[in-house]
């Protein structure tokens, strides 16, 4: 695929009443023939949630904590992203014929939008969910190095957007309820990324349990040691550098910023916070699930 010169920012477009990015839109339609395989492992994420984090942690896992294994490709090559579409860049769709099985998968797709065959067929989903505050902030910060994205503007504006589900993937809120509400009916570990920073090793065996791959502790410590943010950092595999700059631009902010929990405080004003506590509640009202905030 010949890469364009200069990537232009282009609108949101709507697919069934949730916001995409343009390129991600088009290949929805290849989507649909998509088929699953019953050993299948899907992860699935709101964007800017730890999604390259688990992507990482279950290619370790599958290769049996083989380092080198794991240098062998970007992850975005590894663990194919179903609805990914970019100019210079194989789409996912590309990159899953290439892919052997077992198969890992990641969407960011909601519920509505996800190829009915993995449903069908019951695969095994891993989704993680962040608190809204801190995804707010990374995704504001992704907007603006990744190109692909409409132009965020001020903070304040983003903000607003994100709160009402104007943003690409539309509702967070939306987003982490109907995820949580399908694991009453489908094979979900429905992990969170407060817990993942808290207690790395304890979430890292919840999820050799869910796909059946059980390790001994020398190997658990190997993968936590090497799915620690400042290594995910330094690593080409794994910190979306090998993307050409017109997709990502690095010197704006890095694909991997920070990975801490609480980062939200840093930006929120009080207005802002008070605001965003107040819709909070009413979106989240009547759901048993919790996310941490307070750090």
């Amino acid at each position: 695929m010949e890469l364009i010169q200069d990537s232009p920012r282009m609108p949101l477009v709507s697919v069934k009443g949730v916001p995409l990015l343009k390129y991600f839109a088009e290949a929805l339609e290849q989507l649909k023939d998509f088929q699953a395989w019953p050993d299948d492992v899907l992860i699935s994420t709101y964007p800017k949630s730890g999604t390259t984090w688990v992507s990482e942690i279950l290619d370790m896992i599958y290769q049996g904590g083989d380092v080198e294994k794991c240098q062998r490709a970007p992850i975005f090559l590894r663990v194919p992203f179903l609805e990914f579409k970019a100019p210079g860049i194989p789409s996912g769709i590309e990159t899953l014929k290439e892919i052997p099985p077992p198969r890992l998968l990641k969407t960011h797709l909601p519920l509505s939008l996800v190829p009915h065959s993995l449903l069908d067929h019951k695969v095994k989903i891993i989704y993680v969910a962040r608190n809204a505050k801190d995804v707010a902030v990374s995704y504001f910060n992704f907007y603006k190095m990744a190109k692909v994205h409409p132009d965020p503007g001020a903070w304040e504006d983003f903000l607003e957007e994100f709160m009402t589900g104007q943003v690409s993937y539309g509702s967070w809120y939306q987003h982490v309820l109907e995820w949580w509400e399908l694991r009453k009916r489908y094979p979900v570990l429905y992990l969170f990324y407060e817990d993942m920073k808290k207690d790395p090793k304890r979430e890292i065996q919840k999820i050799t349990e869910f796909v059946g791959r059980p390790l001994p502790d020398d190997i658990l410590h190997r993968i936590i040691q090497q799915t620690s943010f400042k290594k995910m950092k330094e690593n080409p595999m794994t910190n979306y550098s090998t993307v050409p700059v017109e997709i990502m631009d690095h010197s704006i902010s890095p694909f991997m910023r920070k990975g801490t929990t609480g980062d939200w405080k840093n930006t929120f004003t009080v207005a802002q916070n008070e605001r965003f506590d107040a819709d909070y509640e009413e979106k989240m009202a009547g759901s048993d699930l919790h996310f941490c905030t307070d750090f």
